[in-house]
């Protein structure tokens, strides 16, 4: 039976089945062009408006998050716009230890901070957690979805063995910790347009873009915390200045193209990322070589604020202001010393405050145990210097 089916299917039966196929398969793809047209004609003559251009629904969905979000929290005038909750930091089991980053760092930094009398603990304002829609005004539902799965946040916080976790441990313990630090960096921008700065002393996720975390970036805080400050804030031009010793490519992806946001990053091109693609969408590039020494940057960064400010005028800046760049970080390899940092800081929030322009700092990278006192002392030269009101009081010195 079957030698008789092989046989009778030859010359002739053969080709004209093959040019039926032919003739259905270009009949199909006439049928979808002419289809395709017949749409877009209906649409400019305003006969079918339910073929609006996908990306205006996208913005409308995007606005309408933002605008129903509860992250955007009324603060008295008691509290000073320094951000922290104890949920920002990372405690697992003792899992967190086998990545650099100390995941203590957070509730380190105000610790010192109040040990110094620099700031009252009951001053310091506690953010909202971003919840899933927050995250959704930038980021896709792949992508969070992705989150559920273990190995992949595993991948994205360099720390194999939680892969073998279950998820649920894994958002609680990894992933509401960094949501809750969202939530601290979109309140920031609130915050600075109404006191003039505000600090996060969690955030700067500048690794993780809408659709892709890495490098110990889960959230895209910085892309989310500049679309809010579009709709809610009324603002219309943001600056970054990134000076954390990693290229900034999440942001840097999030906002190509964008004229609204100025890029300024200064960092170790011979480092992670190496994300060479990102960095066509850098608007002012300033590369720091590893061994760079603390009169070298400081002079770098004096030249790239003063042509920062030619180029462009914000009306807000998100300061990146990782202390990777410390001399001795193992993933940095820059040589900045304590007192570099602080005198860094103090030349990015003097040229905002000589401009008038609304400042938010985030703590970001920093891979020693040394960095949460570093940053501690550098917050404490900033209210010294009068350049933030921390409601002490205190004198210039």
């Amino acid at each position: 039976m079957s030698n008789r089916v092989i046989s009778m299917w030859t010359g002739s039966t053969r080709n004209r089945v093959i040019v039926i196929v032919l003739t259905f398969a270009a009949t199909v793809k006439l049928s979808h062009s002419l289809y395709r047209k017949l749409r877009r004609s209906r649409t400019r003559s305003g006969t079918m408006s339910f073929a609006a251009p996908p990306e205006n629904d996208a913005e409308s969905l995007r606005r309408s998050r933002i605008l129903s979000s509860k992250l955007y929290l009324d603060v008295p005038s008691s509290k000073v716009p320094l951000i922290y909750s104890s949920t920002y930091d990372i405690a697992f089991l003792g899992i967190e230890k086998l990545h650099p980053f100390d995941s203590a760092k957070w509730g380190r930094i105000c610790r010192f901070l109040s040990m110094d009398d620099v700031v009252d603990k009951n001053w310091i304002v506690e953010p909202k957690e971003a919840t899933k829609e927050d995250l959704l005004v930038v980021h896709t539902e792949a992508y969070l979805n992705s989150l559920k799965k273990s190995a992949d946040v595993a991948m994205i916080i360099e720390v194999p063995p939680v892969a073998l976790f279950p998820n649920c441990l894994v958002q609680q313990k990894v992933l509401s910790p960094f949501r809750n630090q969202v939530g601290g960096t979109i309140l920031a921008a609130k915050l600075a347009k109404e006191r003039g700065w505000a600090i996060n002393v969690g955030g700067g996720f500048h690794h993780c873009c809408g659709g892709k975390g890495g490098g110990f970036c889960a959230y895209a805080d910085i892309s989310l915390c500049i679309h809010f400050a579009f709709v809610r804030l009324n603002i219309s031009r943001v600056m970054i200045i990134d000076l954390d010793a990693h290229q900034g490519n999440g942001h840097e992806t999030d906002f190509a193209n964008d004229s609204r946001v100025y890029i300024l990053d200064m960092y170790n091109p011979g480092i992670y990322p190496f994300d060479y693609e990102a960095r066509r969408f850098i608007d002012q590039r300033v590369e720091v070589a590893s061994g760079t020494t603390t009169a070298e940057y400081l002079r770098k960064l004096d030249e790239a604020l003063e042509v920062a400010a030619h180029n462009f005028s914000p009306e807000l800046i998100v300061y990146n202001a990782g202390t990777d760049i410390l001399d001795g970080d193992p993933l940095g390899r820059l040589k900045i010393s304590p007192d570099g940092i602080s005198r860094r800081d103090e030349k990015v929030f003097r040229f905002a405050r000589e401009r008038n322009i609304p400042i938010v700092m985030l703590t970001s990278g920093g891979y020693m145990k040394s960095s949460a006192r570093v940053i501690a002392d550098s917050i404490a030269n900033l209210s010294n210097k009068s350049l933030i009101d921390m409601g002490r009081n205190v004198e210039v010195t």
